[in-house]
């Protein structure tokens, strides 16, 4: 059997959580051996993934927002650990939990720990590594700029607020793109790279990506005349994109791009995106649908 030892890096916002709280109760209850720690500051998960596995732990959660679980994501595929992750969603939007099929009650995610790891692909630019998804343009401007306080009265919903209420600031941004057999240059309203499905409170901008094929999903959304509907048609769900599924892809833009990199913002002229094929083992639900065999 396993062993069934576990090590929970928690957020700090979520160290009085009663349902996290109730979670660890319920999987120690279970027979496992689950110690918690919390993040204060900045660097504290990955200090903490480093500590947990030079420790002898196999089983690493995450749990707290999409920042959190990329935090402790990035730090395990750095370290080429064959220790597994298990993730606690507990943010605002939650996008790759969600599109994974986790359960955002903490006791039912925690009890993914007790089915195997699937090996996953893991996101990468520059020197960094991500999760779910880079979104750039008007998508990574609205999550920016979405408050704290406006999240926690609205939860996801405050990013479509967001959205709304700043249409008039959209802006195009000149890019050029290529990769294998692929090239594309113009104006661009939006932009996703995704290893998950969503980002920004739910808007699925790759809805065909899925974490074990080593591709990384593209959608572009060109910017046309009327920004406005262009915005309407975009909440609305309609296809306007233009989508891409490539190994590898680079991107220039002469004025500079804002990238969101799941909650981290990134700007550059120059960058180039790849997916590391099998860069982490992730417990996930049997039928989750971001896996190509699910079972």
């Amino acid at each position: 059997m396993p062993q069934r030892k576990a090590i929970l890096i928690l957020h700090g916002k979520q160290a009085m959580n009663e349902a996290v709280r109730h979670a660890v109760s319920a999987m120690r209850e279970r027979g496992w051996t689950l110690d918690v720690r919390v993040t204060w500051e900045g660097g504290d998960a990955q200090r903490l993934v480093g500590e947990a596995l030079a420790a002898g732990y196999s089983q690493v959660i995450a749990g707290g927002g999409d920042g959190t679980l990329r935090d402790v994501a990035e730090a395990m595929g750095r370290a080429r650990s064959e220790a597994s992750l298990a993730l606690l969603p507990l943010g605002t939007a939650n996008d790759f939990a969600k599109a994974a099929g986790i359960s955002l009650e903490p006791t039912e995610a925690l009890a993914l720990l007790e089915l195997p790891p699937r090996p996953i692909d893991l996101g990468q630019v520059g020197d960094q590594l991500f999760l779910n998804m880079a979104t750039g343009g008007f998508g990574s401007q609205v999550t920016a700029n979405t408050s704290e306080d406006l999240k926690k009265m609205l939860g996801a919903a405050a990013y479509l607020f967001t959205g709304l209420s700043r249409f008039s600031e959209l802006q195009a941004a000149s890019v050029e793109l290529s990769g294998p057999g692929f090239d594309w240059q113009g104006d661009l309203l939006a932009l996703g790279i995704g290893n998950g499905r969503q980002a920004g409170g739910g808007q699925v901008l790759c809805p065909d990506a899925q974490v074990d094929d080593g591709l990384l999903d593209i959608a572009i959304l060109p910017a046309p005349q009327e920004m406005v509907g262009a915005l309407r048609d975009l909440l609305a769900g309609e296809g306007l994109f233009v989508r891409a599924r490539l190994p590898w892809v680079e991107i220039t833009c002469s004025q500079g791009l804002d990238i969101n990199l799941d909650g981290e913002p990134l700007q550059a002229d120059s960058l180039r995106f790849a997916a590391l094929p099998g860069a982490l083992r992730v417990h996930l639900p049997l039928n989750s649908p971001l896996i190509s065999r699910p079972g």
